[in-house]
């Protein structure tokens, strides 16, 4: 029987997304015996990711500057905007490397279940960057869900009169799929395949 800190880690572990406990023991026995290779080093970059990390002020992206080297970039197109749903998701977009444009991160989707409401995502900071007339076309890459079909309507609806294109990705992305959990050639192709809404 593992003592009571090392019981404490495989419960921190263990609450991670996609990871169970037996997983988190797994990891934590591992670590244990690499205690110089690799948990040491996993603790100071953990430390240095806590003490450094930022969230840009502009698309809500996690890096240690804000803005963030995409926001920054004067390589990409400041008038096309992808809204995603997390940093995750702008993650995965970026894996493909086929996007130009900037990203927005809304921090979540509308959701009457969890009593997410458009109060509580940062559709406001969006609304602004719009009224900046910079931005000529949204692109919604929203999840393939419900509350992902609903938030993409919702933001439709209230940026339609804008003066701007808005368009989703295609629907080659399965309904019930996340971004993050898609191949690059599936996120390149409904990317390309964008239609107006």
């Amino acid at each position: 029987m593992a003592g009571q800190d090392i019981e404490t880690l495989i419960k921190q572990i263990s609450k991670l997304p996609s990871l169970g406990s037996r997983s988190a023991r797994r990891i934590v026995l591992h670590l244990l015996d690499k205690r110089e290779e690799q948990f040491l080093p996993l603790i100071d970059s953990m430390n240095r990711v806590v003490q450094n990390i930022k969230i840009c002020e502009i698309c809500g992206n996690f890096d240690t500057m804000s803005p963030c080297p995409i926001c920054s970039s004067l390589s990409r197109d400041d008038g096309i905007v992808c809204v995603v749903r997390d940093v995750a998701d702008l993650w995965a977009m970026e894996r493909v490397s086929q996007f130009k444009g900037k990203y927005h991160v809304l921090g979540g989707v509308l959701s009457a279940m969890d009593g997410i409401v458009p109060e509580d995502l940062n559709i406001e900071a969006l609304e602004r960057r719009i009224d900046s007339k910079v931005i000529r076309e949204l692109i919604l890459a929203l999840p393939a869900t419900i509350d992902g079909q609903i938030t993409s309507h919702y933001l439709n609806s209230r940026f339609k009169d804008k003066g701007i294109a808005i368009t989703t990705l295609a629907q080659g992305i399965p309904m019930g799929a996340e971004l993050d959990y898609m191949d690059e050639g599936t996120i390149q192709l409904a990317l390309n395949s964008r239609k107006s809404v």
